[in-house]
């Protein structure tokens, strides 16, 4: 496995300078970025495939993973409801350790492949759901059962791995290879591994939420206005779209219960349980309910 090599090149790290250690690990993340670009083929297919899945209507979207990598899947997982108004109950994720490792390390949690099956089968995964399973090496047990389990019961699966011809690759149904070579500090994959996981994680759930109608335009019109930042950019995404002020914005935002799409449609259609009508008949694609 490439990522846990010792490069010759970064031999002797611990007697650089501190300006050329710094310099080295930011050229890494670079690298790691420019890693991700041969993989958009397969992050599109992935996003395209699961929002096949979900846009059936009551699939569920779930990570799997184990360490920095599990910890990185959760961030992605926790981030789509605030942001794209994704539901809680329509998602979750399975971090070897259980929660807990979010917090603290759980590092031989990752070789319970028997506890992973276990869990996905609990889950009862089936062909309206999707599973993302994340591990550096392609190799972790506790990943590859989630993945190989979630597969066989008809769910839709997307492996990313950093290292090439991996059991994760093989056994989802889109493997997602972000090949990072070796790390500046050998093995240590929550570097250059981590960034690019993180880049493709964002990549893929971003892509994902645009073709379930979870933006409109450039806009988050699915955002959670849970706090007063939020209602602002709630209240100017109305504005933006409807070409109200921000007092009207408000208004139809508050009559919407906080829901920017229906903020929107209120707008056009006054009665409100026509509007949700309407947007429920468009599957939620505010784009589509406008029409």
């Amino acid at each position: 496995m490439t990522t846990e090599d010792v490069a010759l090149r970064f031999r002797g790290l611990d007697t650089w300078p501190d300006a050329e250690v710094l310099e080295t690990l930011l050229e890494r993340n670079f690298a790691a970025l420019a890693a991700v670009r041969p993989a958009l083929p397969e992050l599109e297919r992935a996003a395209r495939g699961a929002a096949e899945r979900l846009e059936r209507g009551s699939g569920r979207l779930l990570y799997a993973g184990a360490g920095t990598s599990g910890r990185l899947a959760a961030l992605d997982a926790v981030e789509l409801p605030p942001t794209f108004g994704w539901p809680h109950e329509r998602l979750g994720y399975l971090l070897a350790g259980g929660e807990e490792a979010l917090v603290r390390s759980a590092e031989a949690a990752e070789d319970a492949a028997g506890e992973a099956e276990r869990r996905v089968r609990e889950a009862g995964l089936g062909p309206e759901d999707v599973l993302v399973g994340v591990a550096a090496s392609g190799r972790t047990p506790f990943t590859v059962a989630a993945v190989r389990t979630a597969r066989s019961q008809g769910a839709f699966t997307v492996g990313l791995a950093n290292n090439p011809q991996t059991p994760l690759l093989a056994a989802a149904e889109v493997g997602v290879l972000l090949e990072t070579g070796p790390e500046v500090l050998a093995g240590s994959t929550r570097l250059a591994a981590g960034t690019a996981q993180k880049v493709a994680l964002n990549l893929f759930s971003t892509l994902l939420m645009i073709r379930l109608g979870r933006v409109y335009s450039n806009l988050m019109v699915g955002v959670n206005a849970s706090n007063e930042k939020l209602v602002r950019r709630a209240v100017g995404i109305v504005a933006e779209i409807t070409g109200v002020d921000a007092e009207r914005a408000r208004a139809l935002l508050e009559r919407a219960g906080g829901d920017v799409r229906l903020a929107v449609l209120l707008e056009r259609e006054p009665d409100p349980e026509a509007a949700r009508r309407r947007l429920a008949a468009a599957g939620g694609n505010l784009r589509e309910a406008l029409k």
